[in-house]
């Protein structure tokens, strides 16, 4: 009888995390992204298939060269045993396990399957996405999760298509379908010079937001930071179209403020 248990093509785990959801975390990240963000800085996440990447070490005062292999597939098991390791630090700090990427909702099967596990053995789960994914398998993967980090661009869908690639009307509609018999969920919203940094921009934003049913529990605003450029280099990518320097702190307090003032909880960084 054939192995119908879904394998998962994975790029990276990482243990005691503590910018991925509430606690101390491990956060596992899919490969695969529909979208394609000039401004992405895990670019290694993007492709669903497995890459050679050229790393370059100093061994000896002389530059190495060595290649290796990006993503590797894992069976819901063998995750499963790394992420129960920190358990006690779970309990201890109200954490879990995220599952982040690229954007698992590319990987239904395998992605509900690890909710399930999670879910049985009492381990709270988040799912970091952009929510760019079917109706039916957005709605199962929030059905199963205790928490959404949900990553909001704008909410202007030509520039939403211009900066990313793709349109933004699953990630709004997708938003709009969650309720307060969903999980909870915190937005996350990057700031990008040049993209939706403005306080026009902004101020749609918070207006979409008020009319949201969903659980919202905080904003968080994620200033550009312009790394991950050696990585596109290093997988043989062309680096994305710089957006110049990052948002001066000033700037950024008026944003900060701007949604206070609409009456959300919001903070700088994840």
């Amino acid at each position: 009888m054939p192995d119908t248990i879904p394998k998962g093509l994975i790029f990276d785990i990482r243990r005691y995390s503590v910018h991925d959801g509430p606690g101390i975390r491990t956060t596992v990240f899919f490969k695969g992204c529909p979208l394609r963000c000039s401004w992405c800085h895990n670019p290694e996440g993007i492709l669903p298939e497995e890459q050679l990447i050229t790393r370059t070490r100093s061994i000896d005062g002389r530059k190495r060269f060595f290649k290796e292999t990006v993503g590797e597939w894992w069976s819901p098991a063998e995750v499963f045993d790394i992420v129960l390791k920190d358990r006690v630090f779970y309990e201890e700090s109200g954490g879990g396990v995220t599952f982040s990427g690229g954007e698992p909702l590319m990987q239904p099967e395998f992605l509900n399957k690890m909710l399930l596990l999670c879910k049985k053995e009492g381990v709270h789960t988040a799912i970091d996405t952009s929510g760019h994914a079917p109706a039916h398998v957005f709605a199962r993967a929030a059905k199963n999760t205790g928490m959404l980090l949900y990553d909001l661009k704008t909410t202007d869908n030509t520039i939403h298509k211009s900066f990313t690639g793709r349109s933004n009307d699953l990630t709004l509609k997708n938003l709009r379908s969650i309720d307060k018999t969903g999980p909870a969920v915190i937005i996350r919203i990057p700031v990008i010079p040049g993209f939706n940094s403005g306080f026009d921009g902004m101020s749609d934003l918070c207006r979409f937001l008020t009319r949201l049913k969903a659980k919202l529990k905080r904003v968080d605003l994620l200033p550009w930071h312009g790394m991950g450029y050696e990585k596109y280099r290093n997988l043989g990518m062309t680096p994305p179209t710089s957006q110049g320097n990052a948002v001066d702190n000033e700037h950024l307090d008026g944003l900060l403020e701007l949604f206070a003032k609409s009456g959300f909880n919001v903070k700088k960084g994840g």
